[in-house]
């Protein structure tokens, strides 16, 4: 849905006078001609000793290139009226700072009370590609504001799954961050249309593991909703509402991992109900583009390269897999962008462990050859990974030709 109507009729904002002068605006900030250079020459840069291989998936998928393509386009037909952004288009700092500059207003991704009584009827708000929850929806609509929807349709299938669920009294199970905004948006659909549904949000295999353990044998209910005190809707009781599942997931989890937690909790269903799996249900919804990278990044690290970067948000959900992947065979180091190659010693760079961005030193060799493996996630721009291919050769003393 390009936009929802309140009170005026709906807009089209995929015009093509419209559109042709966003994609010049969107090139014009996120193209990078070096990137596509090294994309037609099978991902490969050679100068001098240092060699740049890049992921053949990487960078901006197609649910992200129509976010922003609407948020531009909402700039141009809405320029006489006050444009607000809900919390962030996508995960990176750098395309969210741009959408400042167009004069886009940030409006939080949970607003208070006072934050939407700002909002007017004139006034256009921008749901981001990861969605929003229900509520806020419904009070931004209840300002008389006009939504410009950019949510991804990869989300929007799994809202499809468990608005299902809960029509059919299955709990969702979501494989997902409980403070990400796409978990938030999709929990809130799990309610279903009367908001009598359930769900419960499990963020790794330990709390699966959990969750399977209470479905085998019961226990301690009050104990496991301690564990899950932030992850499940209102009025959740382990005791009924584990009885029939459904494994839904955040669009941009790890694929193997929700694969495992999903078998792992058929397994406990089918132990309860001596082997029968007619209360467990499993839908694949990890989006394609995320798979599709993960897949790109595990071809990349069988060439064996010298080490990884991967370049993104730190909150960026897909990107943070992509880091995990690497790091359990490569030197790897999550950086944002160029900036943080300080010089070919020092690298600023998010460390998973300690969720925080560190400094470390010793990162690129400075003699002899070298490969550097690149990647990039769903919501970093082409300019940005040009940005740190030059950055690489220049800290290695390259010059590129021409």
């Amino acid at each position: 849905m390009e936009s929802s109507p309140s009170g005026a009729g709906r807009v089209n904002l995929r015009t093509p006078d419209v559109m042709s002068h966003v994609q010049a605006q969107v090139e014009s900030h996120y193209r990078s001609a070096l990137v596509e250079r090294i994309r037609a020459q099978g991902g490969v840069l050679q100068v001098g000793r240092t060699t740049i291989r890049l992921a053949k998936q990487f960078g901006f998928c197609y649910g992200v290139e129509r976010a922003i393509d609407l948020a531009y386009a909402a700039g141009k037909v809405f320029s006489d009226r006050k444009i607000f952004l809900l919390g962030e288009i996508i995960h990176n700092p750098d395309v969210n700072a741009q959408m400042a500059d167009l004069g886009i207003l940030h409006l939080p991704a949970r607003p208070s009370a006072e934050d939407f009584a700002e909002l007017v009827a004139e006034d256009i708000v921008i749901i981001p590609a990861f969605g929003a929850e229900t509520a806020t929806v419904d009070a931004i609509k209840a300002r008389g504001a006009r939504i410009v929807d950019t949510t991804c349709g990869d989300v929007i299938s799994v809202w499809k799954r468990v608005r299902q669920n809960a029509v059919e009294q299955v709990t969702s199970i979501i494989h997902g961050k409980s403070v990400h905004e796409e978990t938030r948006a999709t929990a809130s659909r799990a309610l279903g249309p009367d908001g009598s549904g359930h769900y419960l949000i499990v963020l790794d295999l330990d709390q699966a593991a959990r969750v399977c353990d209470f479905i085998r044998q019961g226990g301690n209910a009050a104990a496991f909703m301690e564990t899950f005190r932030d992850s499940a809707s209102p009025g959740f009781d382990p005791e009924l509402h584990l009885k029939r599942i459904g494994v839904a997931n955040q669009t941009t989890m790890l694929r193997s991992e929700t694969e495992e937690i999903q078998n792992l909790l058929r397994a406990a269903v089918a132990s309860r109900d001596g082997g029968d799996t007619a209360n467990f249900r499993y839908f694949d919804t990890i989006c394609g583009a995320t798979q599709e990278r993960q897949d790109a990044l595990f071809q990349l690290l069988s060439e064996s390269p010298d080490l990884l970067l991967v370049i993104g948000g730190y909150n960026s959900s897909n990107t943070t897999h992509l880091v995990e992947i690497g790091k359990k065979s490569q030197p790897t180091w999550f950086v944002r962008n160029a900036s943080c190659l300080r010089s070919a010693d020092e690298i600023l760079h998010y460390d998973l462990d300690k969720k925080e961005e560190v400094l470390s030193s010793g990162w690129l060799r400075a003699g002899g050859t070298l490969t550097v493996g690149i990647t990039a996630g769903a919501s970093c721009p082409n300019n940005l990974i040009e940005d740190t291919i030059r950055r690489v050769l220049e800290l290695r003393g390259e010059q590129l030709p021409g």
